[in-house]
């Protein structure tokens, strides 16, 4: 849906409202919040010139289904369910508002897939940049190689703060989903990437600039821009698949996974607050021993008739 959708006034002293208690009181990330925006502009659309105090069960499970309808899978209409859910939930607390509609309904379920992963191949090719010392590319470099080591998320890098680095202890203190801080181990290929950055980044901040990754304007840099230097440089690499950022961080666990068998350790290197979030790594771990018992074991392959 496009983001100048109209609503009227009351609406979005509302829908300010609800993003400020989400910045404020909830600590989300800026990127968090915008999707959150997103959907409940949605939610105004889909309501039209119903009032939001008089939606009921029935209607919201009709928007879902109109939805569906149009191709938004299960995982993004759950998604814009608990942000329907939340909001009247806010709603409720500060608005005076009677109900939730959205209570105890369900997004329909969408076939599971797997995350994709680089090879280890690939993903070396993607962090090994001929970067000729140019500071953008030297930056680039350093990035994906965090990403790769250590497995976080976009928000996660681009809010990273010079502050957050520990090389005595070859750690990084990032501030994940909920503002819960974790302690993430650095790899010496990271903390070498980091150590040329870092010898740079001083042409490019602005005096006052805390960020520990910064844009050609020499301000924080932001998750659009990390998207799309990862983009470019997966095509100049010569990597088959399109690259984003959660690819290395998928890469990064299933490959630790493959090494380790630690399935604990990486939940707690990935910030998942649940371990059944992170069993999805089993899955992939499987599909490659799978490979390796075809291609090895002398009696895996059926013989054609």
């Amino acid at each position: 849906m496009p983001d100048n959708v109209q609503v009227d006034t009351p609406q979005l002293n509302i829908l300010h409202g609800f993003l400020a208690h989400l910045r404020n009181e909830r600590r989300y990330s800026a990127l968090t919040v915008e999707n959150y925006a997103r959907d409940i502009r949605r939610l105004f659309e889909l309501a039209g010139t119903t009032p939001l105090d008089e939606l009921k069960g029935h209607q919201i499970r009709r928007f879902v289904a109109q939805l569906h309808g149009n191709g938004l899978g299960g995982k993004t209409l759950a998604r814009m369910l608990s942000a329907w859910r939340g909001f009247y939930a806010y709603l409720m607390r500060d608005h005076e508002y009677k109900d939730n509609p959205c209570t105890g309904l369900r997004a329909p379920k969408s076939a599971r897939s797997l995350p994709h992963a680089l090879s280890p191949d690939e993903a070396v090719r993607m962090v090994e940049l001929t970067t000729d010392g140019d500071s953008l590319a030297v930056r680039d470099k350093a990035m994906f190689e965090l990403f790769y080591s250590s497995g976080l998320r976009l928000a996660e890098l681009v809010g990273l703060d010079l502050s957050a680095l520990d090389f005595a202890d070859a750690a990084v203190r990032v501030t994940g989903k909920g503002s819960k801080t974790r302690i993430v181990p650095l790899g010496s290929h990271a903390i070498a990437a980091l150590q040329t950055w870092l010898a740079l980044r001083g042409q490019l901040i602005k005096a006052d600039e805390t960020a520990l990754f910064v844009s050609r304007n020499g301000r924080r840099i932001s998750p659009r821009a990390v998207q799309l230097r990862m983009k470019e440089w997966g095509i100049k690499q010569g990597i088959a698949s399109s690259v984003h950022p959660h690819l290395l961080r998928h890469s990064f666990a299933s490959h630790v996974l493959q090494s380790s068998g630690d399935l604990r350790a990486v939940q707690e290197m990935l910030g998942h607050a649940s371990i059944s979030t992170t069993q999805v790594y089993t899955h992939l771990d499987f599909q490659y021993l799978s490979k390796i018992y075809d291609a090895a074991h002398p009696r895996a392959k059926k013989k054609s008739p």
